[in-house]
């Protein structure tokens, strides 16, 4: 029986391509609101969600023993298609789990 709950959250994978470029594609939204500048800004591990599009959850190293946890929503393409940062965590470690906010 399968531990995937519809709806529900997937387990914490290691990031890849894909996120790493969702992370680019959101940086600027990141770093707007705080008004941080990150030199460094890479994907470390995430969690997915199905909805009307897919929210993604995911840890960002951005230097030293810091990482962010990044709320991101990735449209339908009939929504345009594009990502959009729902939320963002500070002041989290490497071992931190990936829990929705």
């Amino acid at each position: 029986m399968s531990d995937v709950i519809c709806g529900g959250w997937s387990k914490t994978k290691k990031a890849d391509e894909q996120t790493q470029k969702i992370c680019e594609n959101v940086k600027n939204q990141v770093e707007k609101e705080p008004q941080k500048n990150y030199a460094e800004f890479h994907a470390v591990e995430y969690r997915s969600q199905v909805v009307a599009g897919i929210n993604y959850l995911i840890k960002v190293h951005v230097g030293g023993t810091n990482y962010l946890h990044l709320m991101v929503l990735h449209e339908l393409p009939c929504n345009a298609g594009q990502e959009v940062v729902t939320g963002v965590q500070e002041h989290h470690h490497k071992d931190d789990p990936l829990v929705p906010f």
